[in-house]
């Protein structure tokens, strides 16, 4: 007995998916050019389930080779596509034209509050050096047995897991107005990490970093705006994160 095998109907034309174009102005910066940041609007032939940033790399690679931006990744894990899209923080990768008003045009430009150096691209040195400066890293006094992990328990893990998940896009600081317009604030996301530590059961560096945000641009300068939250990738609730290290730092311990 012999089993027809059936084509499937080829859909309707009314049915595609259908192209359509937007339009992108983007805040650019040449520093060989400009004295100063000016817009540019740049038509892309594009698709609902296309990403900004798919958006940008037709624009570089079939309209102007000079557009400058950073990637990596592509998949929301690295962090390197952080800009501001129609006034907010957000990934490029991460944000989809079907997610747009697209019956206007779109905005882009770098994140604010770091050296504009071109286009889209910041300086991140000012930002890394906060997150350093917290001291980012497990310090222990007792040395951990060769071979073997240092044990934790569950809830012990639980304490710190949503501060785990920082990718330091600069999203979140780059969003805080406090940061805007202090440079010297440390800012949330060393703070975030920070928080990864302190409330580290296996850490033993905690009263450290706790003294090191005690300070006039350590977490007193957050002002709960909010804006942090909103802006990071990962859904970490950062403004959380910091007022529970402001608890521990007028407790005086985790």
């Amino acid at each position: 007995m012999s089993t027809a095998i059936l084509d499937s109907p080829a859909p309707a034309e009314s049915d595609a998916v259908q192209s359509f174009t937007i339009t992108l102005i983007i805040r650019r910066f040449i520093p060989e050019i400009d004295t100063e940041p000016r817009w540019e609007d740049f038509d892309v032939e594009v698709y609902p389930t296309d990403r900004i940033l798919d958006a940008l790399h037709k624009i570089k690679w079939e309209q102007d080779g000079s557009l400058t931006f950073r990637r990596s990744c592509a998949h929301g894990i690295c962090g390197s596509d952080a800009m501001r899209i129609n006034g907010r923080n957000r990934l490029a990768c991460k944000t989809l034209i079907k997610d747009l008003d697209i019956e206007k045009p779109i905005y882009v430009e770098a994140i604010k509050g770091l050296p504009l150096e071109k286009d889209l691209v910041v300086d991140m040195d000012p930002f890394f050096a906060s997150f350093r400066e917290v001291q980012p890293f497990l310090v222990s006094k007792t040395k951990a047995e060769p071979g073997k992990e240092r044990i934790q328990s569950v809830a012990d893990r639980a304490r710190f897991d949503d501060t785990t998940k920082c990718i330091l896009c600069a999203a979140c600081t780059s969003s805080c107005p406090v940061f805007w317009t202090d440079g010297q604030y440390f800012g949330p996301a060393a703070i975030v990490n920070a928080h990864r530590f302190i409330f580290d059961s296996r850490d033993d560096n905690a009263a450290v970093r706790l003294d090191i945000l005690n300070d006039k641009e350590g977490v007193w300068r957050c002002r709960t705006t909010f804006n942090c939250t909103d802006a990071c990738p990962r859904g970490i609730q950062v403004t959380q994160a910091i007022a529970e290290v402001k608890q521990a730092i007028m407790r005086g311990k985790p």
